[in-house]
């Protein structure tokens, strides 16, 4: 199999009369998702648990198996499968991304050299490392079975001989106006995923850059539209209208496919951002009519941004952030659990500390 020759950018051909009313549609659900971000104080709080999970399902994509709650549970520190070790730093690797991400794109636009920093944190310590981590690849690669030659190959991406220019190309692409955000963002996620400019990442990279790219054009309040659990659910067909566009040059078919990704991702990440605002002001009248007390908020935000947590941890970061007493945070946790807001899940022994979480926002989180 020859390497993939990349099309130019802009596309040319689309069937814009097909396209245009999915892009309608899908334009009409991102807005209303970000009238809902823009109505959040504290985004990066009330949702800190759905980027966990876009970190968990777009890494599954690629071959994890760590879950929402196992990942929160190891920064607790509890560690119930110690094989999964490195699939759950490979998650918090993303994690890491996604947030640099959103300071890095307060100050500029996305660009190659931003991308392979992204990509070091991504491979940092995971499987992966060995492959140039932060470095566009110098050699032909192939996708294909484990083991299986070129000619075997399922794609062969662009020779290193081009790649170069392509990619030039394709930062460019981004900072050019087309005729549709959306639109755009569809051809920009899979024009990096067929030059496939990494020995490792690729694909994570390539979902990372969604929200940013969005975010960049203004089509975003806040970088922190995550589409990986479509793709996720719809891995196969994901993987085959890429394939279709190296193969059979099929863009049209491609971007409807992203454009209902977005339409139906956008629904229900709506629906989940409105139980999470709904679950915001419901704990937050809870938690002061249980202790009276002046810190309710910042107890709120706490166990928002971390709902598995050790109550060493949360007395220690309150007293740091905000001066609460030491002695004062244990009180207030013990009220929680008693009417319910909190529970147990690791009971405090000897000098070990509790570990407790918040049911009702893991279960949001992780899509319950």
């Amino acid at each position: 199999m020859k390497p993939y020759i990349p099309d130019e950018l802009p596309i040319e051909d689309l069937d814009y009369k097909e396209l245009f009313k999915l892009v309608g549609n899908a334009n009409a659900e991102l807005a209303r998702y970000d009238g809902l971000l823009q109505g959040i104080t504290n985004p990066d709080v009330m949702l800190s648990p759905l980027t966990t999970q876009e970190a968990v399902l777009s890494s599954k994509i690629e071959g994890t198996q760590a879950t929402v709650d196992e990942v929160l549970e190891h920064e607790a520190g509890i560690i119930k499968e110690p094989e999964k070790e490195k699939d759950i730093q490979e998650i918090l690797n993303y994690r890491m991304a996604l947030l640099i991400s959103r300071e890095y794109l307060d100050e500029y636009p996305i660009r190659l050299g931003f991308i392979c920093e992204l990509h070091k944190i991504l491979l940092n310590s995971v499987r992966g490392q060995d492959k140039t981590p932060g470095a566009f690849r110098l050699d032909q690669n192939w996708i294909g079975k484990e083991g299986c030659k070129i000619e075997e190959a399922t794609f062969v991406p662009p020779s290193p001989l081009i790649l170069t220019e392509f990619l030039e190309k394709w930062e460019k692409y981004t900072c050019y106006d087309d005729s549709d955000f959306l639109l755009q963002m569809a051809i920009v996620h899979a024009q990096f995923e067929l030059l496939h400019p990494f020995k490792d990442g690729n694909g994570r990279i390539g979902r990372l850059l969604i929200p940013l790219f969005l975010f960049q054009k203004k089509t975003l309040s806040q970088p922190m539209f995550y589409l990986s659990e479509y793709l996720e659910a719809h891995r196969e067909e994901y993987y085959e209208r890429l394939k279709s566009i190296s193969q059979d040059g099929d863009w049209t078919g491609w971007i409807i496919f992203f454009l209902k990704a977005v339409t139906m991702q956008a629904k229900d990440n709506s629906a989940r951002v409105k139980s999470i605002m709904a679950l915001y002001e419901e704990t937050k009248i809870k938690i002061q009519e249980t202790t009276h007390s002046q810190y309710a908020v910042y107890l709120l935000d706490a166990i928002f941004d971390k709902p598995i947590f050790k109550a060493s941890d949360l007395v220690k970061k309150l007293n740091e952030k905000h001066d609460i007493h030491i002695k004062t945070t244990p009180g207030l946790l013990r009220q929680l659990k008693e009417v319910g807001i909190l529970k147990d899940l690791q009971s405090a022994s000897g000098s070990r500390s509790a570990v407790l979480y918040f049911p009702q926002l893991v279960n949001i989180a992780d899509g319950r």
